[in-house]
């Protein structure tokens, strides 16, 4: 269903909005296993490397549940019974690209990049036989980065080291760059919907840094270290939470709310599947940062987990103000003092104990909460409303 509209009494239209359905509840789910194993990637390849390809395994599997959550907002899959298949057997296959990921590098590399084809295949072809003509062009006119990027990623399974990540790139660009330089017209956003959709989906990341959290604490005594620290995770997670979903959000659906046509499709592009990649992957690696402070609470933090929990946190940011620029063309200045902060004393946590890292950037970043819910001028216009 896309934003279907019907005439009121006046003769004008008014969109109808589908809500987010328990099917898309329950593919999600299999999102939720699948960023856990790319944090669990991230604890066992701690290193530069390691976490860049943790990044690009992240990476192809947020445009995997990007590519559903606009297939999902145009066809009722869970009121048809072929849509309702598909989306369950996407689901199956989407479940073998999670159980591939720890060894996606490795021995696992053929079997992840075939059944994460497997899942791209199932979503092209339900989009363009279900949708109206319009869209089917759309869907076509996209279909080559959609599938090519996916199928480069087979054949990187074949291959090792340069090539291989060379091979992931290609995939990566071919993917990710077919809805920019070929556009979105004929595709449609159904807006409630589509928030709705990528606010569980944040919800579905903040979650993993709890279950980081547990993670970290397991298998160690709770000391009152490891229990002050565990607190702080969980307060700074509170803090990303309280900065996206304030104000934040609410902004954004107005805003795209107000869009019509193709200029919704963009910044439905632009401002969701593209810059929320960058809030969305940022929490993974915060999440990361959190585990490596429970499992080095009394030493510093090694470099990499350093630069996950303070550049993960910068970035989180970074991604606010990207999402906020593109949709009114303004920042947060109170957001760039403290991304700038965040990144100064990146360096410092290398000579202080994880659990001081941790405490001063929860300070931060709670500091930020504090002061945008009692100064910021444009959240008491967007509470309101």
């Amino acid at each position: 269903m896309t934003d279907a509209t019907v005439p009121d009494d006046g003769g004008s239209t008014i969109e109808q909005e589908q809500d987010v359905t328990p099917l898309e509840l329950f593919f999600d789910l299999v999102f939720v296993f699948a960023f856990t194993q790319v944090t669990g990637f991230l604890i066992t390849h701690l290193t530069w490397v390691g976490m860049l390809r943790g990044g690009a395994l992240f990476a192809a599997l947020w445009w995997a549940w990007v590519t559903y959550s606009w297939l999902t907002g145009v066809i009722p899959a869970e009121a048809e019974l072929r849509a309702r298949v598909v989306i369950l057997t996407a689901m199956t296959a989407m479940a073998i690209v999670a159980l591939a990921v720890p060894n996606a590098f490795g021995d696992d590399a053929v079997l992840f990049g075939s059944a994460y084809f497997v899942v791209r295949l199932l979503h092209v072809s339900l989009y363009a036989t279900a949708t109206s003509p319009e869209t089917h062009d759309a869907v076509l006119r996209s279909a080559p980065g959609f599938l090519g990027g996916p199928l480069v990623l087979v054949l990187a399974g074949f291959v090792t080291g340069t090539l291989e990540s060379l091979l992931w790139i290609v995939a990566l660009a071919l993917d990710y760059g077919v809805v920019w330089f070929r556009g979105v017209e004929g595709f449609h956003v159904s807006v409630s919907h589509f928030v709705e959709r990528h606010r569980l989906v944040v919800i579905i990341a903040l979650g993993e840094s709890l279950i980081a959290i547990g993670v970290g604490a397991s298998g160690i005594s709770l000391t009152l270290t490891i229990v002050v620290g565990a607190v702080l995770g969980i307060i700074l997670v509170i803090a990303l939470w309280w900065l996206y979903f304030d104000y934040v959000v609410l902004a954004a659906e107005q805003r795209l709310a107000s869009a019509r046509g193709p200029e919704r499709s963009a910044l439905a592009r632009d401002s969701y599947s593209y810059i929320h990649l960058l809030i969305v992957g940022s929490i993974i690696y915060i999440a990361l940062g959190i585990e490596q402070t429970l499992a080095h609470i009394d030493t510093p933090l090694p470099a990499v987990a350093a630069v996950a929990l303070y550049g993960g946190g910068a970035l989180y940011l970074i991604g606010h103000n990207a999402f906020r620029y593109r949709d009114h063309g303004t920042v947060d200045r109170r957001r760039l003092v403290v991304t700038a902060l965040t990144i100064g004393l990146l360096p410092v946590t290398l000579y202080i104990l994880s659990i001081v890292a941790l405490t001063v950037l929860t300070v931060l970043f709670i500091g930020l909460v504090v002061a945008e819910t009692v100064h910021s001028p444009v959240r008491p216009k967007h509470r309101t409303q």
